[in-house]
């Protein structure tokens, strides 16, 4: 059985045929591939912020999401802070947890793996002393992250460790926390 009639038996909520249809578009035209993911950040009170999440540009064109989505974040008591949600570091974990989670959807489907159960669990160390100030030779953020799986799916564990492989090479949050990125900052 080939890979395409098997992926049309199982139903992972992934549209494989739109997929593969977006990257020969992109491949034909690399142009259309360019994205500018956008956030805004406002200010609360101490350490809560409120970001907003409304649209993008990608395909040649400004891109509406149809509305906004909101990301709280703020730092616990134990740092005098108001607790009002979770940490950015937190939501890293979480933006991590949740893009190679979608990636392992995606892959399979694409691969006609039913799947049952998805949980990624995501962890970080991090020694504060950098962004207390404590010690300037330690870095701000995490020494290392664990993303951990457990799958339950209609596959062997070779194919699931393989899907999972694949996945975190399709991950977008993955590259960004794996490989350094230029970041600008800027005050207007």
């Amino acid at each position: 059985m080939n890979v395409m009639s098997k992926s049309s038996d199982v139903d992972n909520g992934v549209n494989v045929e739109a997929l593969l249809g977006a990257k020969d578009a992109v491949t034909q035209t690399p142009a259309a591939a360019q994205f500018t993911w956008r956030a805004a950040c406002d200010w609360v009170n101490g350490a809560h912020t409120k970001s907003t999440v409304s649209g993008m540009f990608g395909l040649g064109e400004e891109q509406s999401r149809g509305k906004n989505f909101e990301i709280e974040a703020d730092h616990p008591a134990l740092f005098a802070a108001g607790d009002n949600a979770s940490t950015p570091a937190e939501i890293g974990l979480a933006a991590l947890a949740a893009c190679v989670t979608a990636s392992v959807a995606a892959v399979a489907q694409h691969r006609g793996i039913q799947l049952h159960s998805v949980t990624a669990r995501a962890e970080g160390d991090m020694d504060i002393r950098g962004i207390l100030g404590a010690d300037a030779d330690v870095r701000n953020g995490f020494g290392e992250i664990r993303v951990r799986f457990e799958i339950n799916a209609d596959a062997t564990s070779d194919e699931i460790a393989a899907l999972v492989a694949q996945a975190q090479k399709r991950s977008a949050v993955f590259d960004m926390l794996s490989n350094p990125t230029d970041v600008r900052v800027t005050v207007a």
